[in-house]
């Protein structure tokens, strides 16, 4: 199916906040400053979604899928089983280099954003169960899995950052060299 010259302006303002987004944060922003931001109208905004909520919530979500496709990516690349439990976990270190402590802050204050990163932290969780249990069919998957959905939950909440410094890409790439040692012990 071809893609209208309308889903493809979507398309295109949709990645173009979630840059602004990573960066700036959103709760602060108001439709008036994103479409300054962007040089475009408010209504062009409007296409994205009908308010300023959706908005909001559609840009998560698409930063959330598109965050999801390259880490899966990643994974396919990797060689043997072991790497690609460490590839995943690296890999999600990666997408979320690029967010900012605004938008952490932002994502945890607005709770319909905050449900979109606990629902795909919980599937990131699942994941790595299931990559341990194919890496080490003698592991304990489901503890491995537990304990990084128990941590992967302590990023997002930022208990790992007050009490380590880490942001949340550096606790997701030390989690993948725990991860990875364990399962070589």
């Amino acid at each position: 199916m071809t893609e209208t010259r309308a889903e493809r302006r979507r398309a295109e303002l949709v990645e173009r906040l979630i840059e602004v987004f990573l960066d700036r944060g959103f709760a602060g922003l108001s439709v008036a400053e994103l479409a300054a931001v962007l040089r475009c109208s408010k209504s062009t905004l409007y296409a994205v979604a009908a308010s300023r909520e959706q908005i909001i919530v559609t840009v998560v979500r698409a930063f959330f899928r598109r965050a999801t496709e390259r880490v899966e990516a990643v994974v396919d690349a990797s060689a043997g089983p072991r790497e690609r439990v460490g590839a995943y976990l690296r890999a999600i270190s990666a997408e979320l280099a690029p967010a900012s402590p605004a938008f952490f802050a932002d994502l945890d204050a607005f709770p319909p954003a905050r449900e979109i990163y606990k629902r795909n932290t919980l599937i990131a969780a699942r994941r790595v169960q299931a990559l341990v249990r194919e890496a080490a069919p003698g592991a304990d998957a489901e503890f491995v899995g537990a304990v990084a959905g128990q941590v992967m939950e302590s990023i997002h909440r930022g208990e790992i950052k007050a009490q380590t410094g880490l942001d949340d890409s550096a606790a997701y790439a030390a989690l993948a060299a725990l991860i990875v040692a364990r399962m070589a012990a």
